[in-house]
């Protein structure tokens, strides 16, 4: 048995709760679907020192401020309990445990399936976000079966690992938390290129001055700028990590981290450095992102760079398909919590005003040789 809702928003991180936001604001009739057993999971079940990388006064959803002092970095529980707050504030209908398998485009609408359930909609927002699956490297099959191999999206806290030296494969901001984090414990190697860091300490006075220069750069480069499209082919082609925020270049070297260079296969079951060196190491942490899947949208849409071809969120070849809370949908804010609600706004807007227009149409009666309501 199908069930008709008019739109359908798949994920329930803040993109999706941004959307559904707006869309409530709206009065449309909605549902968002989330495939963890409870609002807020995606940030619960990351690894247990986790903050964000904003302040809490840049960390807010469209309608409701992030709760406690602005200039504090909040954990991944708190962010996850705001997220169940947010929802439960404005009412959103939030489906939890419900993995969508297929998204089908029939021509009059979508078709969304998830296990037997079979859902029709008039649009869909994707809301699935910028991290999706994580991305390992082919060449960690042929490590050591001895060696503990942990992306960072299972790790939680250094109890996990054998006893040993760390490879943390992956220099941007999770890979020097993660390293900070295991260095008490472990002897640990930093892999990867050095991606900066930002100019001031994160919660210091010289910071909370630069910081809403930051944000403002970071919401006022979009796509539609010449200095905005440059940032963007910056930190997605080819995709690399942003500048580190908390932690500090110093902070490295004070816990005794070894930089290292790339990792670039393995040798007899340890792995190879660019320069050619080998680490005897006990554990691997692979700090090296996230890849894009799209197979389960029919039919195939269109990709460039490993991302949908949208216009702001909008395919324009695909009517009533959206997709939300990529890097740089608009602006680097995009993936952000603080950043998302503009685009959700925009994309809402877009639906009410494609929905006015049937209605419009509808009223109008006939056109040309269609029936009413014939676009």
């Amino acid at each position: 048995m199908s069930e008709q809702i008019e739109t359908i928003v798949i994920g329930g991180g803040q993109a999706g709760l941004a959307v559904g936001y707006h869309l409530h604001r709206n009065g449309l009739p909605f549902l968002i679907l989330d495939e963890n057993p409870r609002i807020g999971d995606v940030w619960r079940n990351r690894w247990d020192s986790l903050r964000l990388f904003t302040p809490a006064a840049y960390s807010g959803l469209p309608g409701m401020p992030f709760p406690g002092p602005r200039s504090a970095y909040p954990t991944k529980d708190e962010t996850a309990a705001y997220f169940e707050a947010y929802a439960e504030r404005f009412g959103l209908p939030v489906r939890t445990g419900v993995k969508v398998d297929r998204l089908s485009d029939t021509g009059d609408g979508f078709v969304v399936t998830a296990g037997d359930a079979r859902l029709l909609a008039d649009n869909v927002v994707v809301a699935t976000g910028a991290y999706q699956h994580p991305l390992v490297p082919s060449f960690s099959t042929q490590l050591d079966n001895a060696i503990v191999q942990l992306h960072s999206t299972e790790y939680h806290n250094p109890d996990q690992l054998r006893e040993g030296g760390v490879l943390v494969v992956g220099a941007g901001n999770s890979g020097a938390e993660i390293a900070l984090d295991m260095a008490s414990h472990h002897e640990v190697w930093l892999s990867g290129p050095d991606t900066g860091q930002e100019p001031t300490r994160a919660g210091t006075i010289p910071d909370r001055l630069l910081t809403p220069i930051l944000w403002l750069a970071a919401t006022r480069l979009t796509v539609g700028t010449a200095p905005g499209r440059k940032l963007r082919d910056r930190f997605i082609d080819p995709p690399r990590g942003i500048p580190l925020g908390r932690v500090r270049r110093k902070d490295i070297i004070a816990a005794g981290i070894e930089r290292v260079p790339r990792t670039i296969g393995v040798m007899n079951g340890n792995p190879v450095l660019e320069d050619g060196s080998v680490l005897e190491v006990s554990n691997v942490i692979w700090c090296t992102g996230f890849t894009h899947d799209y197979g389960w949208i029919a039919p195939p849409i269109a990709i460039d760079k490993g991302f949908p071809i949208h216009n702001r969120g909008i395919v324009e070849s695909r009517p009533g398909l959206y997709f939300i809370g990529l890097r740089f949908l608009y602006s680097l804010s995009s993936a952000l919590l603080g950043g998302v609600g503009r685009d959700a706004e925009y994309i809402v807007d877009h639906i009410v005003a494609t929905r006015q227009g049937r209605s419009d149409m509808t009223r109008a009666g006939p056109v040309g040789t269609g029936p009413p309501g014939f676009t």
